[in-house]
């Protein structure tokens, strides 16, 4: 089946020939599209553009990131978000006018990475291009990815998965199992925000009814944890309306 080749060959995005990170940007007003593709070209990526879906899903193939709008003439930029989410890794950039609270939430909960409203700076689409893409291990080709504060011996929040252990400035903190994957989840994810919803389902498993005070019940619980081992206030932070974020 073509579709399925193609979404096959997604799963696993590398260097354009000319060492570049690719990057598409799916977006129908042509001077935002133009205008991020000038930005982001003067960075050193490779960035193709498409203004609808189906040029799009045409373009998509080893592709290492994806800028998309959510209102596109010929469709939902949420069916493409989930197509790519339910077929790859490739991490997704939501950049839209929409900026209620459902729709945060809604591109969150169906897979994006992050959340830009316009208008945006320059500046500010190409930081968080680089967040996501060192969050995702594609930086930029040449790149040197900062040391990660939050793994290996020495780092100040250290999560070992096999064991089940977490310390803070080599001081242990001491989670029940809810509270540890909770945290674990927010560690793998550093900088990105994550729904109440998401957190559910990373601890308890889709179809698990939980609450959203049972969530905030255990982030207040590690933050307690973590800032009686000496971590500050600000390195769990509440995104209001939308979810939490371990800062990086």
């Amino acid at each position: 089946m073509a579709g399925k080749a193609r979404w096959d060959r997604l799963s696993s995005a590398s260097v354009a020939p000319n060492g570049k990170r690719s990057i598409l940007v799916v977006e129908d007003e042509r001077a935002i599209g133009e205008s991020i593709q000038f930005v982001l070209r003067r960075e050193g990526f490779d960035v193709e553009l498409a203004a609808n879906l189906r040029d799009a899903r045409e373009r998509l193939a080893e592709k290492d990131l994806v800028i998309m709008d959510l209102m596109l003439p010929d469709g939902s930029g949420f069916d493409l978000l989930r197509e790519v989410r339910a077929s790859t890794d490739t991490p997704v950039i939501v950049v839209t006018s929409r900026d209620e609270e459902s729709d945060r939430v809604a591109g969150l909960e169906s897979g994006a990475d992050d959340y830009v409203t316009k208008p945006f700076s320059p500046r500010e689409i190409v930081a968080r291009v680089r967040a996501v893409l060192r969050r995702a291990g594609r930086g930029q080709a040449g790149e040197t990815r900062p040391s990660d504060p939050g793994a290996g011996a020495g780092g100040a929040l250290e999560i070992r998965q096999d064991e089940r252990r977490v310390s803070y400035l080599g001081s242990a903190i001491d989670l029940t199992r809810a509270e540890f994957d909770l945290l674990a989840t927010l560690h793998s994810g550093r900088g990105r925000v994550f729904s109440r919803q998401q957190l559910i389902e990373a601890i308890w498993g889709h179809g698990h009814v939980v609450g959203d005070r049972t969530i905030d019940g255990h982030v207040k619980a590690v933050r307690r944890k973590l800032a009686e081992a000496g971590a500050p206030e600000s390195l769990l932070s509440t995104v209001r309306g939308v979810g939490y974020r371990l800062e990086e």
